[in-house]
């Protein structure tokens, strides 16, 4: 399977019979999926339809699915409402009594009061209403193969990022393996080093204890396991892009500890090169963890 991001755009519109509908969706990043359908009054039967092929299609994001629809090439009717028509010109009649010298009121007038003339669609027939629900429907469907097309696209673009910052991290790691500093002789040297500097400023200190502690200090120096963990962890990222689907949480996962281990990596480095590629390892993989945030 293809990777995905969780962000992307897609429309699609058609006519069925007297209805022209048209669909937007769009999605963004989420924890989980979210599916936000906005369908106007009337139209509740897509609603189940589009939900279980959301569901279906997409595994994470917030998705706005807005549906318009708008009825054409229908007729409209005129229907006089003759009880209200009678019960206005009845009392037009009886104010003529009452107000002396007002003008005679005109059909339009009158026509424009509220409730005489009403204007409606033609009624809608069962067939046209269930073939544009089918229509709406077939629609929905492909608006959002286009939508999940994007994401994959999107996706792969990711998916070569993350790959390089996973390069990266290797690169950094394969760095930190073959400094110096960290060699056992190094590390013993320099805490060798130390030693005499304590022992010459004052003859308080026990050499065979500062020889122990010399060796605890180096043992907890040692980068070995860090290094082991984060070539695992490098290995099992690049396969999970390799296998494509919705990776995004179990990288997510991965990112954290990649962190993790190149924080300890640098908190033990007591070198000056180490404590540099320990710097640009909590940096890219900064970079790949933003980055992994947009994955499905």
């Amino acid at each position: 399977m293809a990777l995905s991001s969780m962000t992307g755009f897609a429309r699609g519109q058609g006519v069925a019979g007297p209805y022209a509908w048209s669909w937007e969706i769009k999605s963004v990043n989420a924890k989980g999926l979210d599916l936000r359908l906005r369908l106007p009054p009337g139209w509740d039967a897509v609603e189940v339809p589009a939900r279980a092929r959301g569901s279906e299609k997409l595994s994470r994001g917030t998705v706005y699915a807005n549906l318009s629809v708008e009825r054409k090439g229908v007729a409209p009717t005129v229907k006089i409402n003759e009880a209200v028509l009678n019960a206005v010109i009845a009392t037009l009649d009886g104010l003529d009594n009452k107000i002396v010298g007002a003008a005679r009121p005109t059909l339009d007038g009158i026509l424009a009061l509220k409730g005489v003339m009403e204007i409606a669609d033609e009624d809608e027939r069962e067939e046209d209403r269930r073939a544009a629900e089918a229509a709406i429907i077939a629609g929905f469907n492909t608006t959002l193969a286009d939508l999940v097309a994007m994401r994959q696209e999107e996706g792969a673009t990711l998916g070569r990022l993350l790959s390089a910052r996973l390069t990266e991290i290797a690169t950094l790691a394969a760095r930190a393996e073959a400094a110096p500093g960290r060699k056992a002789e190094a590390v013993k040297a320099r805490l060798a080093e130390q030693v005499a500097v304590l022992l010459s400023a004052s003859g308080r200190f026990d050499s065979d204890r500062l020889h122990q502690e010399a060796i605890m200090l180096a043992a907890k120096a040692d980068i070995r396991e860090e290094l082991d963990r984060l070539a695992s962890h490098v290995a099992q990222a690049q396969k999970m892009l390799a296998d494509g689907g919705p990776a995004g949480r179990r990288l997510d996962f991965l990112a954290q500890e990649l962190n993790r281990e190149s924080n300890t990596l640098t908190a033990k480095s007591n070198d000056v090169e180490l404590t540099n590629i320990g710097l640009e390892l909590k940096a890219v993989v900064e970079q790949f963890r933003e980055q992994v945030q947009n994955l499905e």
